[in-house]
This record gives C-alpha cells, structure tokens and sequence, in this order.
C-alpha cells in the first residue's frame, strides 16, 4: 500500500477504534486516496467529488496544491495502524511541511518530537516549537505553564519573568528535557538548548491556525532573532543547556 491508492465505496469501523489518539480511519466511499513517500514519511493526498478540483480564477494555487494526476496535497503525512491490515485505518505522522533536515541530513519530525517535549517537560512546557532547519542540532523555543513554574520555583512573590529565569525552573527543564534525550535514540530527537518565551503565540502574526494549532513555520518566521540566540557559540542566561 505504502506509496499507492486506497480508494473504497463502503466501509464499516469499528467506532472503538476512534478511541485512539491521532486515527484518521479510512477514506469516505468514493474517496481516493495516495500516500507518496516524503523525506522519511508518507503524505496524504486525495481525490473524489468532494474535494475541489482547483482554485477558482488562479491556476497558480491550483498548480501548487494538485499534483500531475489531480491529487489534493493536504502537507500532512500519515501511516498504517497496522501494515498488514490496510482496513484498520490510517493514524495521523504530523505535518509534512514542518519537518525538516539538520545539516547531517538527518530528517527532524516536527510533530513527533513536539509532543515528546512537552511531555517529557510536563506539566513546565505548555507548547513549543521545534529549532534546528540546517543546523547541528535540535533547539526549542517554549511557552511555559507559568502555574507549574511557580510551583517549581516554590516563590509566589516572583514574576513570570523572574520564574522562569529562577534555577530551580532551568534545572528542572534541564533534567526532564536530558531525561528525555537519554533514551530517544538519535541526533532527529536529541535536543541540546531550550529558550522559555513569555510573549503568548500572536494571532494577528499568524503563530495559531484557524484549528488552534500553533503555526511552526510562522511562529519561526516571526521570532527569527529568538532562534538565532538558541544557536549563538556563547548563548545567554535565558537559553537552558543540555547535558
């Protein structure tokens, strides 16, 4: 199945199986789908009445975002529940337009790994987005839960700024995030600098997309000197390094 078409007229699903975070499921009757390989993942991209066949009045965008045989390219990639079973569905692999490669070559999932921060730095990193396009290594710029980070900081009378700049907060990201990097097996997922960030994610900058999601690309695009801090030889004291 992998790099060919799924297309289907009637399907039942187990409605169980919805229960599972991230399940596409399998495609509408009369919908075709494709997955084409994409760097180290497979993106999705459709066909059928439902989906539009071009952009009115603008055959750029049109040529953008349809490939030679008419396929949508939707930018987000996905993989099978199970290989051997194709009828168990598809599961969400994150954004294809986000990953990117370090300077090795090495391809960075966006997605996967975001998730993986934020879980590993629970309940201190609220969101984050992940640094690193032709870099040596992956970097993070953070939102931080600021009512884990004055439980952290164990000092009520602090600021938010004064918060997340109190060693208590850094060696405790420190630890989480080096824990982390301890069993996640490659330079794709081992992340070396982070930077907490107060100013919230800009809705008139277009950080969030009209799903809530935070917009990596914009978000990366808009606090570009932030990042180039993450990556200075010498970093300053609000950039957290990891053993």
């Amino acid at each position: 199945m992998f790099g060919g078409f799924v297309a289907l007229d009637s399907i039942d699903l187990d409605i169980a199986a919805g229960e599972r975070v991230g399940l596409i499921g399998l495609p509408l009757p009369g919908i075709t789908l494709k997955l084409v390989p994409n760097g180290t993942k497979l993106e999705v991209r459709v066909k059928g009445p439902t989906v539009t066949p071009g952009y009115l009045k603008r055959p750029d965008l049109t040529k953008a975002a349809f490939d030679d045989e008419g396929f949508y390219s939707l930018g987000d990639a996905a993989k099978f529940v199970d290989e051997s079973d194709p009828e168990k569905g598809l599961v969400f692999d994150g954004r294809v337009t986000e990953d990117f490669k370090l300077d090795s070559g090495t391809w960075v999932s966006v997605g996967t790994l975001r998730a993986q921060a934020i879980g590993a730095a629970s309940p201190l990193i609220q969101d984050c987005v992940v640094c690193g396009h032709d870099k040596s290594y992956v970097a993070l710029l953070a939102w931080p839960n600021i009512a884990a980070a004055k439980e952290i900081c164990a000092d009520a009378a602090s600021s938010p700024a004064e918060m997340i700049a109190s060693p208590k907060v850094k060696d405790y990201l420190r630890e989480r995030i080096a824990q982390h990097n301890a069993t996640c097996g490659g330079s794709s997922a081992r992340i070396k600098r982070v930077m907490l960030m107060l100013e919230p994610p800009s809705v008139d900058g277009h950080e969030i997309t009209d799903k809530g999601y935070i917009n990596q690309r914009a978000t990366l695009d808009r606090r570009k000197s932030l990042v180039e801090r993450l990556y200075e030889s010498s970093p300053s004291a609000d950039v957290v390094e990891i053993g």
